[in-house]
């Protein structure tokens, strides 16, 4: 799909050309299109290009920081960055908690924490999900007790994405045990440093282990660190939630993907032929094409409300449930493509300083691991069965 974008827009898709032209090392691009994990100061290194260039945080208002890109400005710019193959930034500070901070924080949270977000000199992760917890979130146990001026905390936090490098991690917590669900919940800023954190690693199904437990045990939060009222949690919890499922569809990396996708078609030999030639992997191919484009209409609806003052409403759990659904059926695509070379499955090749020769080509090291990966996309953030759930209430008022 091609936009009609106005002259101002197209300047903008120039200066984020010419950026990445200019800041992309040819190194990390490989990499990225590799599927290799990119070390924690790489990560780093490429956020705090785009902040010195005024292209990260791209919905943050001016007034804490941020350039207050337009939502065409925000597609345009993560169209451009995916399809040149640029690192994935990790959201858990600037997309998630940092809105949070800049709309109920008190003024001393925002000073403190949104320049160290914007900069990424703090690395943040997520703690919502507990073992029994997870789409049912409200049914959280982890507790907190205020003793003075702290809180003492107590519980466990799970599948915790990059839990092993993160320096803050934001919970919910349970303040009022004898409230409903809801109501007895608070969020709270809790350094990783803080004796009693545990941060222990869970091996996927792909070999990786950049999800992890957290264990909290007499952990002591300042009472500054809370944020906004005491259990109302819930509310700002809900907030993140929807920040978090339109992120997750990944639109633009899916788009990159599919690009992959054909490029490699295009290449591989299947009974002596191109597999671009194979009526039925065609018929695939051009079915999963169409859904993707339908994916990028509704993503441009949820950014269209944002535009014209609106909330979004159902959008936010079409794209996190079609996004995640998108992403599982490119990487059985993927898998397909490449046929037996897919068989090798060496998750140690896609970690940082791996360097010897890979089996086969060497996109295809990554497939077979990104294939097991992805089958939790489906999961996190709220399972594709509590999203139809949600939407039936949406839509159909039921």
């Amino acid at each position: 799909m091609h936009l009609n974008l106005t002259r101002s827009q197209r300047a903008f898709q120039a200066r984020v050309r010419k950026f990445v032209d200019e800041n992309h090392p040819p190194e990390i691009r490989a990499k990225v299109e590799s599927g290799l994990k990119l070390g924690r100061a790489e990560t780093i290194a490429w956020q705090k290009k785009l902040h010195a260039a005024g292209l990260y945080a791209p919905a943050w208002p001016k007034q804490w920081g941020g350039p207050a890109l337009k939502p065409i400005e925000r597609y345009v710019l993560d169209r451009e960055l995916a399809l040149n193959s640029t690192p994935a930034l990790v959201p858990f500070g600037v997309t998630m908690v940092g809105p949070v901070i800049y709309t109920f924080g008190s003024q001393a949270q925002k000073d403190r924490f949104l320049p160290r977000i914007l900069n990424s000199d703090d690395w943040w992760c997520q703690g919502y999900s507990e073992p029994g917890s997870g789409s049912d979130l409200a049914s959280l146990k982890t507790r907190a007790v205020r003793e003075g001026d702290h809180y003492v905390v107590n519980g466990q936090k799970t599948w915790t994405t990059l839990a092993q490098y993160a320096d803050w991690i934001f919970c919910l917590v349970r303040t009022d045990p004898a409230a409903k669900q809801q109501e007895g919940i608070t969020f709270l800023l809790i350094d990783m440093k803080t004796p009693g954190v545990t941060v222990r690693p869970i091996v996927t199904m792909d070999g990786g282990a950049e999800i992890n437990d957290v264990f909290l045990d007499n952990v002591k939060v300042p009472v500054e660190n809370r944020v906004g009222e005491e259990n109302q949690g819930w509310t700002y919890a809900k907030f993140l939630l929807v920040n978090e499922r339109f992120g997750t569809a990944q639109v633009g990396r899916s788009q990159r993907q599919m690009l992959r996708l054909k490029q490699i078609a295009q290449s591989e030999i299947v009974g002596g032929r191109k597999l671009e030639e194979d009526e039925n992997f065609r018929l695939k191919l051009a079915k999963t094409e169409i859904e993707l484009l339908a994916l990028e209409y509704t993503e441009l609806r949820y950014l269209a409300q944002l535009d014209a003052g609106k909330q979004p409403g159902a959008e936010a759990n079409i794209l996190k449930i079609r996004g995640t659904q998108m992403q599982q059926n490119l990487s059985e695509l993927l898998m397909e493509a490449v046929g037996y070379y897919a068989n090798p499955s060496l998750p140690k090749a896609l970690e940082h300083g791996w360097n010897e020769e890979p089996i086969g080509p060497a996109y295809a090291a990554s497939l077979a691991p990104a294939y097991f990966n992805w089958r939790k996309s489906s999961i996190y953030g709220g399972s594709n069965e509590i999203q139809r759930n949600i939407l039936s209430k949406f839509v159909l008022g039921l």
